[in-house]
């Protein structure tokens, strides 16, 4: 077992991290921009060592940084949470020859995976559904042109390399490809520097339904059942819940088997993310692989008593998973506040928090890094903490979230916590009917 682990993160997965460690008996350190100084994180690991200024570029997403602070206080693992450097195949390959423990996948998977054209190629070949359309990256404009005919419009066009929406067009009538072909490579090429595309049918209404499994050294996976992330705005998503008010026993036994499948197929290690879109009669598609582990990952600990940081820790230390897939026993939601303000478009509020209470109570879970005093800085991912509630059923644990978001309290700065609150008295979010188009007519009320 690994003796001292190095998290490159920040925030409230690094805090979430350490935590584990510590019940684990590994120490811990932690890396800090002169952002972060004051984060929770920093306080209480073992270590801390500062990587750089507040720019994500000259500290988190530095490589070199990040492995001195590995080698000065020797840690002789890595936990990358997620974001940052945690699907970087580079950073993977770097912690290999180095001879310190990536806990996340290797270098091939990442770049095997990493790719949506060739992740979908791979997941064709492992016979889990994809949803029509190029098999691979598009050669030219007329490819595009005759694979668009053939699936049939409205298709999306997408970025290879893509994430967080960038690179992505949805195309309704052919007089609107070529524009969206050039505009789309263009996004992709800025934002990733490469502008391979692929294209897919669109499906229409659908729900965005992930899978977690975990997968062993030795070809072992299991699956830990579905997530519902399809409150999204801008592909960003803004609450999950476990288990989905969409899903059947027969739907989930189908898809968990898919995604089991599809770990196994590639010899998958690690915790990691089969994501599928899934239409409104029930027939699910691949649509991404995400090798990390994912924010919402608490509902699903929640509902199957499975601390999925320790899981990734054993399973990097080469112990075997039991093989077991695992069904939800009770309903869990979980709602990101982030500093931005819903009554302005989302817009950023970063700044100092001045007042700051924490909802408790029976199935109320809090992971933050912040407090009053707090100075939340600009420049990273505005999410600020992950409101977790978990009860028998779905209605109480819906009505346990809004008495827990009525006890939070966060003042200095503007949250989401408002626009949390009416969400979980709309109608349609109340009856468990909405989309990944449910923010499209969404209008906060004053």
């Amino acid at each position: 077992m690994f003796k001292k682990i190095l998290i490159a993160n920040r925030g409230e997965i690094a805090l979430r991290v350490i935590r584990t460690c510590k019940e684990m008996g590994i120490k811990t350190v932690a890396v800090y921009s002169t952002a972060d100084a004051e984060s929770l994180h920093v306080k209480f690991a073992d270590e801390a060592v500062c990587i750089g200024p507040p720019s994500s570029t000259d500290s988190y997403l530095k490589m070199s940084n990040i492995l001195a602070a590995a080698e000065i206080t020797n840690a002789d693992a890595i936990h990358p949470g997620y974001g940052f450097l945690s699907e970087n195949s580079k950073f993977s390959s770097l912690c290999e020859e180095h001879d310190i423990k990536f806990i996340g996948a290797s270098a091939e998977m990442i770049d095997r995976m990493g790719d949506k054209a060739n992740a979908k190629s791979t997941m064709i070949a492992a016979g889990v559904p994809c949803v029509p359309g190029s098999e691979g990256v598009i050669e030219d404009f007329a490819e595009c042109k005759r694979l668009a005919e053939e699936a049939g419009y409205p298709v999306m066009l997408k970025a290879s390399a893509g994430g967080g929406g960038k690179g992505m067009r949805a195309v309704w009538k052919e007089e609107e490809l070529e524009d969206a072909w050039d505009s789309a490579r263009y996004e992709s090429k800025a934002a990733f520097g490469n502008d391979d595309m692929y294209l897919e049918k669109l499906i229409q209404e659908p729900r965005h339904i992930e899978i977690q499994i975990v997968g062993d050294s030795f070809g072992k996976a299991c699956h830990l059942s579905e997530r519902d992330c399809s409150v999204q705005r801008r592909h960003q998503k803004l609450t999950e819940e476990t288990p989905s008010p969409f899903m059947t026993d027969d739907l989930r036994e189908r898809m968990g088997e898919a995604a089991v499948k599809a770990a196994e197929y590639i010899k998958y290690e690690g915790a990691g993310t089969v994501e599928f879109l899934v239409d409104k009669d029930r027939n699910f598609y691949f649509m991404e692989m995400n090798t990390r582990i994912q924010v919402e990952h608490p509902i699903t600990e929640e509902v199957v008593n499975y601390d999925l940081i320790r899981e990734q820790i054993l399973v990097a230390a080469g112990v075997p998973i039991s093989g077991k897939n695992y069904l939800p026993k009770m309903h869990s939601i979980e709602c990101r506040i982030n500093a931005e303000d819903p009554h302005r478009g989302f817009m950023p509020a970063p700044g100092k928090i001045t007042t700051f209470h924490a909802p408790g109570g029976h199935g109320v879970r809090l992971d933050t890094h912040v407090y009053a005093g707090y100075t939340i800085p600009p420049n990273y991912d505005s999410m600020v903490a992950k409101l977790i509630t978990t009860a028998q059923t779905r209605e109480e644990a819906i009505n346990k979230m809004k008495r827990a978001l009525d006890e939070f309290v966060v003042e200095g700065v503007k949250t989401t916590i408002p626009f949390h609150r009416q969400l979980m008295d709309h109608p349609d979010y109340v009856a468990g009917n909405y989309t990944t188009k449910f923010m499209e007519d969404f209008e906060m009320e004053k």
